[in-house]
């Protein structure tokens, strides 16, 4: 019998545990002793939840890679045509440029900075309408020579495939090639005429899968080299209006879509290594079709997102998005979760410290006056500590929870009041203008303070050295119901309420020397919360009408979404130094008052390792 060395010129090492593990184990086998197990890390297949799109629809399409995706278009029952596009950037959705003819079924193609959208449906018949995109906007391009909806997609903006799809309730073996400029049409599919295909790889060898032949769906698969079709290996699992994709031909995948039948859904994905379909062990969460049509991905990490769990695309609507991997790595989804009750449901309060380690102070207890309460949050419970020395709303805290700095706010009327936290709150040096619903970042030592109401809406920003505020640049807008994240030389202030809107998008910088106009919020909002760094802040829940508990991240340049509040509510407080990735936000005004403690956790990857046997 051959030893491990023999066959691979290696050693097995022998260890009394199983070593920190990180990507580079990949592949490498050691004997626990311990245990007595034999242990590698091996690439595992597996699906994984992610935030949300900003708009649920069914039937759109879109293209792209898992970390740079575009979905666009599709259809709100029963007959709400859509030109919206959303961009995702492998965390959250961002607002992209909308499409010029709105439509449901189309075929997409092509990168983020370089798609394709074309065909499609729009009452009351199909489009053979093409546009292209350039990362920000659609353009115009050449018509399909003919009109239709639900084709098999693969290729890039200038050498692209629509194979297929229907000409109203009739399926077409039709074929065209898109070079840039126009359409041109090429040889037929030889096989069954359908429609509800995904297709994947190159113009030159490229592959369709699946696919609705009335009255069944199909497990047909055929390959085209550029000028001929020949027939690939079946799926495993019949299935049309599908999703997957990949980027060759030997390298396919596939997921959802309806079987045979009225409706009904499947969880099944599959991959195709250009001779034979093998079925995952791992499934979507949601049996489900309709979803993204077109390749928004590889073999290896694909997107599915929108779409529907009803027959024939009709709703409810599937309200998740989730990641295909195949991984080393086990991920943890980003998500809200539960924490410990504040002991009093207050609103209008401020925080300091991280998500182990937090105070929550003052605030109003409605419709009773404004508190001084103040506590501490250890990860699990809140612990009263001393009180503020003045009882207030509307005020703002930095710092950690042994080093806290609460300024402003009001106490009935606008105070200048600035207080320092050590285990009990002491006099700080007073801002040099009452203000309260302003903006502050920074630590104890070290803060910055700009923005707020006198009571009227002012630019003023005062920097803090540990004992006095003196007088900094203005900010170019006046705002008020605001939030912030950062440091007295590098922040990011948010959202608020401006001359212009009571639910302002705007973004500002601040380089410690002139404040610079950053990228708009999804979600324009005031009575925010956020906390992090300038190159990654969060912002969390507020008010747009009504209590939202809509959650975005700052990466510097672009907000983008992550998962939501689990109650949307306004005038929370937050871990204000802390990481975006890991915060801690409480109290606030939902339907009234609140106790409610929310933790966030961002996106975590771990390395597992297996058991090997021999079986």
């Amino acid at each position: 019998m051959s030893t491990y060395e023999e066959i691979y010129g290696k050693r097995v090492e022998v260890l009394d545990a199983d070593p920190t593990l990180n990507s580079s184990y990949e592949g490498q086998v050691w004997y626990n002793s311990t245990t007595g197990t034999l242990k590698s890390v091996v690439a595992f297949d597996s699906w994984s939840s992610t935030t949300n799109v900003s708009t649920n629809r069914t039937m759109g399409s879109g293209f792209g890679l898992q970390t740079a995706t575009v979905a666009a278009g599709g259809l709100i029952p029963p007959a709400s045509y859509q030109s919206i596009c959303e961009e995702y950037n492998g965390s959250g959705w961002t607002s992209g440029g909308a499409l010029t003819t709105a439509r449901r079924s189309q075929g997409g193609l092509g990168t983020l900075t370089a798609g394709l959208i074309f065909g499609g449906y729009l009452a009351p018949g199909d489009t053979n309408a093409s546009e292209e995109y350039n990362g920000s906007s659609f353009t115009e391009g050449d018509n399909l020579n003919t009109a239709r909806a639900g084709l098999g997609t693969f290729g890039t903006q200038t050498a692209g495939v629509g194979a297929a799809g229907s000409v109203g309730p009739t399926g077409q073996q039709l074929v065209e090639e898109y070079n840039g400029t126009s359409w041109s049409e090429e040889t037929n599919i030889n096989g069954t005429a359908r429609w509800g295909i995904v297709g994947a790889g190159t113009q030159t060898a490229g592959v369709i899968f699946g696919g609705n032949s009335a009255p069944g769906m199909t497990k047909e698969t055929e390959e085209y080299d550029g000028t001929n079709w020949t027939t690939g290996g079946n799926l495993n699992t019949a299935r049309g209006e599908g999703s997957g994709g990949g980027t060759s031909q030997t390298a396919a995948i596939t997921y959802g879509g309806r079987q045979t039948g009225p409706g009904s859904g499947t969880t099944a994905t599959e991959t195709y290594d250009g001779t034979t379909w093998s079925t995952s062990p791992a499934t979507l969460a949601t049996a489900c079709a309709f979803c993204i049509q077109g390749s928004t991905g590889s073999q290896t990490a694909s997107l599915n997102a929108t779409g529907s769990t009803g027959p024939s695309g009709a709703t409810p609507f599937m309200t998740t998005a989730q990641e295909f991997n195949k991984s080393v790595n086990t991920i943890t989804a980003a998500a809200w979760a539960s924490g410990g009750a504040l002991p009093t449901a207050t609103k209008d309060l401020a925080g300091a410290g991280i998500q182990t380690a937090a105070l929550a102070f003052g605030g109003k207890i409605a419709p009773g006056p404004v508190v001084a309460s103040s506590y501490s949050y250890n990860g699990a419970s809140w612990t009263a500590t001393p009180s503020l020395s003045t009882a207030r709303e509307h005020l703002e805290g930095v710092g950690t929870s042994t080093a806290a700095l609460a300024a402003g706010g009001s106490t009935g009327s606008v105070t200048t009041a600035t207080e320092e936290y050590g285990g009990s709150w002491t006099a700080g040096g007073a801002l040099p203008t009452a203000t309260q619903q302003g903006t502050m970042v920074g630590t104890q030592t070290a803060a910055l303070y700009t923005g707020g109401g006198t009571p009227s809406r002012v630019t003023t920003t005062y920097e803090y050295d540990g004992s006095s505020w003196t007088g900094g640049t203005a900010i170019p807008t006046a705002t008020e119901k605001y939030a912030s994240a950062g440091t007295q030389s590098l922040a990011a202030v948010f959202g608020g309420t401006t001359p212009g809107t009571d639910y302002a998008t705007t973004t500002f910088e601040w380089d410690n020397s002139s404040w610079t106009t950053g990228g708009s919020l999804g979600t324009g909002r005031n009575s925010l919360a956020g906390n992090g760094t300038q190159t990654a802040a969060l912002a969390v829940g507020g008010y747009t009408g009504s209590n939202t508990a809509v959650t975005e991240a700052y990466d510097g340049t672009a907000w983008s979404t992550r998962p939501s509040l689990a109650t949307a509510r306004r005038g929370l407080a937050t871990s204000t130094p802390a990481p975006n990735a890991l915060s801690v936000v409480t109290g606030g005004t939902a339907s009234s008052e609140s106790t409610e403690t929310e933790e966030f956790t961002g996106d975590v990857e771990t390395v597992t390792a297996s058991t090997l046997t021999t079986s």
